[in-house]
């Protein structure tokens, strides 16, 4: 009884019905082919970072909720590279997170920058009374300029400055509990580490 050779371990012919001689050429087995690790989309990555980040900073929801709102007061200001700056000094007054200050001033970016400033603008006109076009009259002098540029001006800071109050009040007090459940909910009621 004639007996054929087995192949070499991890050698196996590639035989295939319609097989040529061409194709009878023994190859190697290939390893199990590797997990495919899913990667997910590089923003989400960049959220999860953010998130992660943010579960991380220091200080209590109190003082992270204090911060949240100094940020978001001065981001209701038309001061561009200022708005920062007023954001920690806010919240270093307030003693409040200055991190979460420097981050929620983007509450007024390139996408909400007129709405935010038109409606401070209002607001602004509201309180001290007028008409919005009473303001663009008499623009062929230069006094009627300036007094634009003043009028102007007094109405959007000062609609900046009340609106600013009442959203960073809102935000405190809509942030912090907000804050403590995320808070809670990564480490217990106790303050440790839930499994």
């Amino acid at each position: 009884m004639t007996t054929t050779p087995n192949p070499a371990p991890n050698v196996t012919p590639n035989v295939t019905p319609s097989a040529t001689l061409d194709t009878l050429v023994e190859r190697p087995l290939s390893p199990k082919p590797a997990m495919r690790k899913v990667t997910q989309p590089q923003w989400r990555r960049q959220l999860r970072y953010v998130y992660l980040r943010f579960l991380r900073l220091q200080g209590t929801p109190e003082q992270l909720a204090r911060g949240l709102a100094s940020g978001v007061f001065s981001g209701c200001f038309p001061l561009f590279g200022f708005q920062i700056l007023i954001g920690v000094a806010v919240a270093t007054v307030l003693r409040g997170n200055r991190i979460m200050a420097a981050a929620a001033t983007w509450v007024s970016n390139p996408f909400t920058y007129v709405p935010i400033f038109a409606f401070n603008y209002q607001v602004g006109l509201w309180l001290i009374g007028g008409n919005a076009t009473e303001a663009f009259q008499d623009l062929d002098s230069l006094k009627g300029w300036m007094d634009m540029g003043t009028e102007v001006s007094v109405r959007l800071m000062l609609g900046s400055s009340v609106v600013g109050v009442v959203a960073g009040v809102l935000s405190y007090f809509g942030g912090l509990p907000l804050i403590r459940r995320v808070r809670w909910s990564k480490t217990g009621p106790k303050g440790h580490r839930a499994s």
